[in-house]
């Protein structure tokens, strides 16, 4: 991906029919750092949650973007219009690969919101927009026995390629036009 090509990949507000994903803002961290709060939400990836400060300066880290010109770094939280509350995120690293321009995909939605759909529906309205874009692939990494997590990758069109990387399954979607 050439440098000018960085300019189209910038995140922007995606409206689905029941959410808003927003661009993330350092701003969102306090509330995100409770709707992240579970441990049980680390039990396919690991770690602990942050703290408000460390997610303040994650956040920080992530709004400034990729170190590298030839990477872009989308995220973007998630907010339930009905209850005007944030309950999650999605991201997108885009980069460039063999077959072209390449996004790697991931989602996080709280405890309190699971069970909902509102990570499918955040997942759909993250490769829709994706696909208005120069993106060719569209790929994201999920643990063999996140059954629920395989199930959001499917319903956006993603499908197991077969392939792991550090223990967890590739699941791919590209696009041949």
């Amino acid at each position: 991906m050439a440098p000018a090509d960085r300019d189209a990949f910038v995140a922007r507000t995606i409206s689905t029919d029941r959410l808003e994903l927003l661009p993330l803002r350092v701003g969102h961290a306090p509330e995100m750092a409770r709707v992240l709060s579970d441990p049980a939400l680390h039990a396919f990836i690991g770690g602990t949650p942050y703290t408000r400060q460390a997610l303040h300066t994650r956040y920080e880290r992530l709004v400034a973007g990729s170190p590298d010109p030839a990477v872009s770094w989308l995220n973007w939280v998630i907010r339930l219009r009905a209850e005007n509350c944030l309950t999650g995120t999605v991201q997108a690293t885009i980069s460039p690969s063999g077959s072209g321009t390449a996004a790697e995909i991931a989602w996080v939605v709280g405890t309190p919101w699971q069970g909902r759909g509102i990570a499918t529906e955040a997942a759909r309205g993250l490769v829709a927009w994706l696909d208005r874009t120069q993106v060719r692939a569209v790929v994201a990494h999920i643990h063999p026995d996140h059954h629920t997590s395989a199930a959001v990758a499917s319903a956006a069109g993603l499908k197991p390629t077969g392939r792991h990387h550090d223990g967890e399954a590739e699941w791919r979607r590209t696009r041949t036009h």
